[in-house]
């Protein structure tokens, strides 16, 4: 196995989103997602209260980063998002436990990122489609195509260059 598949592609770890100080917004961004949806799940008045609480912190937090990541769109965990300025995704994405998302990327229609997919700077992926997991997605790469499992991608539009997968 190689250095980069000692992140599980299946087992979320959740350690990966702590916020680690005040002014952390990628965990902060992601957390107000976790707690609307944790918040709606449980229902009632208090579920309710909970649930726009949470609204305004990612309203926040997503104007502060200029960031469009939607409150209801399915995300695994581990999620992490270092530099979280100017990430979009669409609500119909889905992403896989583990994922990292580096700034300026776009995940356009229904784009599903497997488990411990890294996706650089810049990068646009246009769905719908699949990247397997333990892929890696260069930076401003253009990917309109399904990427394999452990496939390094980059160029436009987006090529396999590489493997991250080792016998």
């Amino acid at each position: 196995m190689s250095q980069d598949q000692t992140v599980s592609a299946e087992v979320a770890d959740v350690g990966r989103e702590a916020v680690r100080g005040f002014w952390d917004a990628g965990p902060k961004l992601v957390r107000s997602i976790r707690r609307y949806q944790a918040a709606k799940a449980r229902g009632g008045l208090f579920g309710g209260i909970a649930a726009k609480y949470w609204v305004v912190v990612h309203k926040v937090w997503s104007l502060l980063t200029q960031c469009e990541v939607h409150l209801n769109m399915q995300i695994a965990g581990g999620l992490r998002l270092p530099h979280p300025t100017g990430i979009i995704v669409h609500p119909d994405a889905v992403i896989g436990p583990n994922c990292q998302l580096m700034h300026q990327v776009t995940l356009a229609g229904a784009v599903t990122l497997g488990g411990h997919v890294d996706v650089g700077a810049g990068a646009k992926i246009i769905g719908p489609l699949t990247v397997g997991d333990h892929a890696e997605i260069g930076a401003n790469a253009v990917v309109t195509k399904d990427v394999p499992s452990g496939a390094v991608v980059a160029g436009v539009p987006a090529k396999v260059i590489g493997s991250r997968l080792t016998e």
